[in-house]
């Protein structure tokens, strides 16, 4: 007996040894990963370059924006352009926060208004079978292929129509129906397990628990990409077409405005390119992450 509760001691004591997991090495060389690495860093300063120059030039003095062949970085940098930039929309009768309070308030309530409504047709159309919901994702995924150009008149009718002309609901409105984010967020949701869903409704949950506390925050990805693209159409939307009162106006419209003032002002449309691109680059800067997962993973099927 006591032999035997020794072999069994022993067996019990024996250290578990980790199985070794191999690898998969990449079927290329050395020389094939520098040329790799190369060719990403060309690509790389290509699509730096234009940022790189337009805040360089935003910087430059109004001598040396003229000067032939032109320079990539400023001699001597100054943030007078900047300055004159508020001067001149200080001159302005409706006040550069007049502007500014339009163009926030066009992006922020287009942008959560078009994220509700997005992701709830998305995820009826995801996961519920319902006479006419393949031909309305086809609809939705035809109109992805005109243009604005191809719509503004028929747009333009019926917001006149509807008495929102000259007015934020014009732009707002329209921008809640834009095809590229339900078909984003359907695309996505289809990659969420149904059992996921059935085991919630299982517990109880209805359907705006399910929707609101396990896919919404399972498709973050998504959302914060759709968040990045419609920011980005509203911020620089001018509305030029559909309002016409001044103090209505957006702040790309009064910058561009101020750009297209002649020679004198080139420093100052130099320092307007800056303002205008600088919110979605922080945006995008800030989600990176969340893009890269949702363009990784859109493809994916249960």
């Amino acid at each position: 007996m006591m032999k035997k509760n020794k072999k069994v001691k022993a067996v019990e004591e024996k250290p578990y040894v980790k199985p070794l997991i191999r690898r998969r090495k990449p079927n290329r060389s050395i020389g094939g990963d520098v040329a790799l690495y190369i060719f990403l860093m060309l690509v790389a300063v290509v699509m730096v370059f234009p940022i790189v120059y337009a805040v360089s030039s935003a910087l430059k003095p109004l001598d040396e924006l003229f000067m032939f062949p032109p320079r990539i970085f400023p001699r001597r940098p100054t943030l007078n352009n900047f300055s004159d930039l508020f001067v001149t929309m200080g001159k302005s009768w409706v006040t550069f926060s007049r502007y500014l309070f339009n163009t926030v308030f066009i992006t922020a309530v287009g942008t959560i208004g078009h994220l509700l409504i997005a992701s709830m047709a998305a995820f009826v159309l995801a996961k519920y079978d319902f006479p006419g919901g393949q031909t309305f994702f086809k609809l939705v995924t035809v109109a992805m292929m005109f243009s604005y150009y191809v719509t503004g008149i028929p747009n333009f009718i019926i917001l006149n129509k509807l008495g929102w002309v000259d007015k934020p609901w014009a732009i707002i409105i329209p921008s809640f129906a834009a095809p590229m984010g339900l078909f984003l967020m359907k695309q996505f949701m289809e990659g969420l397990p149904t059992a996921l869903i059935e085991a919630a409704k299982i517990d109880g949950a209805n359907e705006w628990t399910v929707f609101s506390t396990i896919v919404m925050p399972n498709v973050k990805p998504a959302w914060m990409t759709m968040i990045i693209f419609q920011v980005q159409a509203l911020w620089n939307n001018k509305a030029q077409t559909i309002i016409y009162s001044e103090e209505k106006k957006p702040l790309v419209f009064a910058l561009q405005q101020i750009q297209a003032g002649g020679i004198a002002r080139t420093g100052q449309g130099a320092a307007v390119l800056v303002v205008v691109m600088i919110v979605p680059i922080l945006i995008f800067v800030f989600s990176e992450s969340q893009i890269l997962e949702t363009m990784a993973s859109s493809g994916i099927k249960e």
